[in-house]
Order: C-alpha cells, then structure tokens, then sequence
C-alpha cells in the first residue's frame, strides 16, 4: 500500500469528508460540504486546500518542511508523501484546512477548485547511500 492510499483510507472515515472525483480531472479528491479539500494526484503527491488565511498564518512552518511545496498566490499546498511523518503532516494538514473552510463565510472562497497539480514541479529527492 502507498502512503497515499494509506492516507486517504485514513481520512475516508473522517465524517466531514467526502470521495470523489478531483474536480482537475486527476486524481480522487476528498471534499466537505462547502469544497474540495485534497486531491491525490500520485502516490506520493496531494494537494490539499489549505485557503490563502492559513497559509499566511503558517506560511514560515510550510517552507520549512521538506514534504510541502507553496506556489505564490494559491490557495493550495502540495504535500510530498516520502515517510510517514509525512501522512501524519497531511493529517494535521487537513484537520486545520477543514476548520479554515468552515471560518470563510459561504459564497466567499473560489469560484473553482483549481489546485496546484502541473503548477509544480516535484524532483525526487537523492535516496540515501551506504558508505
């Protein structure tokens, strides 16, 4: 099983949280009822809604973490999957991106779910060596 699917049958019995179809066209995607909230691209790649709000408010946090890449202006994080403290980054992750959603009033956040999928470019990272 991939962290990705491990991820998602994880978040799939969370109550606020819905299967579907990625509104991108790639990928499965959870959704509450006011949007799309992540979108598993890969098995190591996701996108998760995170809103403009909370990225700013933890904006130093996110650059820090070798699993999340920002894109200027998205309302969007990518988060790569490479252990599981990743899942569990994502985990965390979720849980502040659905109680951002539930602060925006309705009628207040995008027009579209457009994520970040082709907006990044993920290179993989050097596996490590024995010596």
């Amino acid at each position: 099983m991939t962290l990705a699917e491990r991820a998602m049958q994880r978040l799939e019995v969370w109550p606020d949280l819905l299967a579907g179809q990625a509104s991108c066209g790639t990928g499965r995607a959870l959704r509450s009822v006011h949007s799309e909230i992540l979108h598993f691209h890969t098995d190591r790649d996701v996108d998760l809604h995170l809103t403009v709000p909370a990225i700013q408010r933890i904006r130093r946090d996110l650059r820090e973490s070798t699993a999340v890449r920002l894109v200027p202006g998205s309302r969007w994080v990518t988060v790569h999957l490479d252990c599981d403290a990743d899942v569990d980054l994502l985990m965390s992750l979720v849980s502040m991106a659905l109680k951002a959603h539930l602060a925006e009033a309705p009628g207040t956040g995008p027009t579209s779910a457009s994520c970040n999928f082709h907006r990044v470019t993920l290179v993989p990272r050097d596996e490590p060596y024995d010596r």
